[in-house]
């Protein structure tokens, strides 16, 4: 039989993707690469590492066109499907690329009218809830997805409610990224810069240092329809109070609301950076592009941004990158920052969705691919605690970025992206409200108050 998803009716492939019962797993059962026919995938559902589980999804052997809707300006997506193809020549791929904040407004379209086998998902509450997103519970059994540490999958479990964080899986990582600030090592020996800053204190005194010797203490973009602002905001945020509260704020849970007094003291401090000129003049027009291409080109001492840009910087500035978590409000308090799996979802209506599940498990399994993640990802990647890990040179900033997401994990201050609560709340309220807040027409209690009444208002 043929293990090209599309050789079975829609219906099975749903009924054995959240797995239902051994009858349905029959007639889904399919051969891996090169094997003989597998058996029912409910005999087989102890877990294990991609094609070796007897019933498992693969992408078997007959040609296959995976079609997939990637986040342009990220290479990691890219490099991951050309080595699958280097390993299995029977599949290729179909990509269509756009920015994140295209994927934003475009994603229930996409979904529904033309669903890619294979997506990077923005929030993804309202995509599970509207039966967009394929449940992927089945193939976490029998893949072996529910033996890995249960923090990995956390966030994108969704329950019958909508909240996020506990319910089924509708998606899965490439890796699991996370922020901090990247600095210059050059700009940092300049000023004075002899460790990291330890507190809120440290890095405000780091910041005038530079301001006051003439070079632009951040590069952040905060132009267009996502703007980057949101980083050192949230970081802000959690420094003052409890990574959890945020959490249950993206999350969705019941009761919670942005507007709390650590939050605001995060926002007044960030409405300081802007009063003290910490960002560059054109911070509202500045794109994602300009805003890497300053900070390599060393125009500024720091940039809040996430380790995928890790293996970039070895690369284009290589020795003079630098990486630290942002600092806690009080000497040795704990550390938090954004943490979450770049996310991954397979349309409900996928044409090849086995061989997409497939293609998520050899991401976190292969020993190529989890190189990949690291190499060129910048990130630590998913999958069981236990897996191989590529050695890291010593001194770059690769190293320290796998480094403090050890810390993060001891602090257990992972948060997901505020820009994640809802659908749209990135583009039509943070954003938005951030770039007034720059422009002087947003003060700190209002951004949090206008956010907060849009997330009440989208969810209902």
């Amino acid at each position: 039989m043929s293990a090209r998803t599309s050789s079975r009716p829609l219906a099975a492939r749903r009924l054995w993707a959240v797995g239902l019962t051994a009858a349905v797993a029959v007639t889904a059962g399919c051969s891996a690469p090169g094997g003989e026919s597998s058996t029912p995938a409910a005999d087989a559902s102890e877990g294990a590492a991609a094609g070796e589980t007897a019933g498992a999804p693969t992408c078997g052997t007959e040609p296959v066109t995976m079609s997939g809707y990637f986040e342009t300006g990220f290479p990691l997506p890219k490099a991951l499907a050309d080595e699958f193809t280097e390993q299995h020549p029977n599949v290729t791929w179909d990509i269509r690329e756009d920015q994140f904040a295209v994927i934003t407004q475009n994603a229930p379209r996409v979904l529904a009218d033309n669903p890619p086998d294979l997506m990077r998902l923005p929030q993804m509450s309202e995509l599970a809830q509207d039966g967009l997103l394929l449940n992927l519970d089945g193939y976490a059994e029998a893949l072996g997805w529910d033996q890995w540490p249960a923090s990995q999958l956390q966030q994108m479990r969704v329950g019958d409610d909508g909240a996020r964080g506990e319910g089924s899986l509708y998606a899965n990582g490439l890796n699991f990224s996370m922020t901090g600030v990247f600095y210059n090592k050059q700009l940092a020996e300049q000023v004075g810069m002899t460790e990291p800053p330890q507190t809120l204190a440290d890095l405000d005194a780091l910041l005038q240092s530079a301001k006051d010797a003439g070079i632009t203490p951040i590069a952040q973009f905060n132009g267009g329809a996502t703007g980057g602002l949101a980083f050192p905001l949230q970081n802000l945020m959690a420094a003052y109070g409890d990574a959890g509260e945020i959490n249950d704020w993206i999350f969705n849970k019941d009761g919670a609301s942005i507007e709390t007094e650590a939050n605001l003291q995060g926002a007044a401090h960030l409405q300081e950076w802007i009063d003290k000129g910490f960002f560059a003049s054109d911070v509202n027009s500045l794109d994602y592009a300009t805003m890497m291409s300053r900070f390599i080109g060393g125009q500024s001492l720091l940039m809040f941004n996430g380790d995928w840009e890790s293996g970039n910087l070895d690369k284009q500035m290589p020795g003079n990158a630098g990486f630290f978590l942002m600092p806690p409000a009080e000497a040795g308090g704990k550390q938090a920052t954004m943490s979450a799996p770049l996310t991954y979802g397979i349309a409900a209506e996928a044409e090849h969705a086995d061989c997409a599940a497939f293609f998520l498990d050899w991401v976190a399994t292969d020993e190529t691919a989890r190189t990949i993640a690291v190499e060129v990802g910048g990130s630590h990647p998913m999958g069981p605690a236990d897996a191989f890990m590529p050695a890291v040179e010593e001194g770059t900033v690769t190293a320290e970025t796998l480094a403090a997401g050890g810390k993060i994990g001891e602090d257990n201050g992972a948060m997901d992206f505020i820009a994640n609560a809802t659908g749209s709340i990135y583009a039509k309220s943070w954003t938005p409200n951030l770039q007034k807040m720059v422009g002087g027409q947003q003060t700190p209690e209002g951004l949090l108050q206008a956010v907060q009444a849009d997330y009440e208002s989208e969810l209902g």
